[in-house]
């Protein structure tokens, strides 16, 4: 791939490209550089060719912090119901890893009420929680796979490994990957947007850092109240023609001592000046979400000029619309290891109705056949209650870390829609059809966006390195 990206290790002449072109996707796009001076020489996020022709062009990734209890929303195991109570089997318990339960738990399920009821929906029949009733609408437009399974326990290693395919810090995120690959349509913005609802994960900005990739890769974090980016405002004093001069000075000095030393951080810092220069117009417009019709923001629940989840799925909307490529929303508060039935009808009601309504919107607009959206969490809960359960005191128990199955969602993007992809065992303790590894996920993502994910690479400390590592397979079976 390095011969896509002209101030890495070398400068870019044919004879490089000619050295290089057996290496990730630069033998892809050779014939074309070569045609002519292709800004893919001067701009290391204009849009470039991928392997193969692509079923998305730009991904929204939704990431619920903490993880959702995915047996109370999207994988009903009537067994486990009227099993609740009893020990949990030694199988699920001797020997495993759990985060806090200490001692053997009881059998934990879905409480016997109306709200946390699954309901067939659609002409698919999928069955999703009443938790969820928005989604329940759409529910022909997603797959559902119900066998996600991740190497990790705890929050960080986790997240760090879902969003960046190794368990601690330094590696790219996928979003940082995507960039590298295939840049931005709009150049302009950013080509991978970060929007945060609550508090940071655990992971940190490492989930959107570009690890040994040139920073010009990594996830630029909107705000939502303030300067949207911090410092684009112009200082008091300073009109917009004297930044212009100062950054084109700085760039002159920084052009000088790129051309001598070839740093790659040197070309990082000369394309953000440039960026930062042309958000100052381009950002205000984006965030502003007055021009929306009256119809959009009761459709999402928008409150214009609040923080809000809703606020963060429409931005994600007009960011895809922009030609943005890769944009990531986090919603932190999904960790529930006590009182689990209060807290997720909670968290639920704040990101139900947005959820819906942005696949609604970008079906409408003709954007969600290009555009895949992700519903994700590091991992799952446990079928075990963590606290008490089965004391009269239903609301105070909770569910811990599970890593051996949990559900996500796709829509999109050629993701088959109302389709449900695996199956996990009575108790919705592990698989029992069709399971499919962080590295397999991640795969599939880059897969509709055109790029064969054993190809997409990066050298680095001697050796090349990908974001699935030297696993992962496409999931064939979801695809539309």
């Amino acid at each position: 791939m390095n011969a896509l990206h002209p101030f890495m290790n070398n400068p870019l002449t044919r004879r490089y490209l000619l050295q290089q072109s057996g290496y990730g996707l630069g033998a892809v796009a050779l014939s074309e550089l070569l045609s002519g001076e292709s800004n893919a020489a001067d701009n290391p996020l204009a849009p470039r060719l991928g392997t193969h022709r692509p079923a998305a062009k730009h991904v929204i990734y939704i990431h619920l912090v903490g993880a959702p209890s995915h047996l109370d929303l999207f994988d009903y195991k009537p067994e486990l119901q009227k099993r609740s109570g009893e020990l949990c089997p030694d199988e699920f318990f001797e020997g495993k890893q759990l985060a806090f339960i200490r001692k053997q738990p009881t059998l934990m399920g879905t409480p016997n009420e109306d709200k946390f009821a699954f309901q067939r929906c659609g002409q698919s029949g999928m069955e999703i929680s009443n938790l969820l009733p928005h989604l329940q609408g759409v529910a022909d437009d997603i797959t559902v796979l119900k066998t996600v399974t991740t190497e990790q326990f705890n929050h960080a290693p986790a997240q760090l490994f879902l969003l960046s395919g190794f368990g601690r810090f330094g590696r790219p995120s996928i979003g940082s990957w995507v960039t590298y690959g295939l840049g931005s349509e709009n150049q302009n913005l950013p080509g991978f947007v970060v929007l945060i609802t609550g508090q940071v994960l655990g992971a940190g900005g490492s989930a959107w850092g570009s690890g040994f990739l040139p920073t010009v890769y990594q996830g630029v974090e909107f705000r939502s109240k303030g300067d949207p980016v911090l410092y684009l405002s112009n200082p008091p004093g300073v009109p917009s023609t004297s930044r212009s001069n100062i950054i084109d000075a700085v760039n002159q000095l920084n052009q000088v001592q790129l051309a001598d030393v070839a740093d790659p951080e040197i070309e990082t810092r000369i394309r953000q000046y440039e960026m930062a220069y042309r958000m100052q117009t381009s950002v205000p417009e984006l965030m502003d979400l007055s021009g929306e019709t009256e119809a959009t923001h009761q459709m999402y629940g928008t409150e214009p000029g609040k923080e809000s989840f809703a606020n963060n799925c429409l931005l994600a909307r007009r960011l895809v619309e922009r030609g943005v490529r890769f944009v990531q929303l986090f919603d932190e508060g999904w960790d529930m290891h006590g009182n689990v039935f209060n807290g997720l009808p909670r968290k639920c009601k704040q990101v139900d109705q947005p959820i819906a309504a942005l696949i609604k919107d970008l079906k409408q607009r003709g954007l969600l056949d290009d555009t895949l959206v992700v519903w994700s969490s590091e991992f799952g809960r446990t079928p075990m209650a963590q606290g008490q359960n089965g004391t009269g005191k239903k609301t105070a128990a909770g569910r811990d870390h599970h890593k051996e199955a949990f559900s996500m969602w796709m829509a999109g993007g050629g993701i088959r829609g109302g389709h449900v992809h695996g199956e996990t065992d009575e108790l919705g303790y592990g698989p029992v059809t069709n399971p499919v590894t962080v590295h397999d996920l991640n795969a599939t993502i880059l897969h509709q966006l055109g790029v064969d994910h054993e190809r997409l690479t990066f050298r680095y400390q001697g050796r090349q390195f990908r974001l699935t590592d030297i696993f992962g397979n496409v999931v064939k079976d979801i695809l539309a």
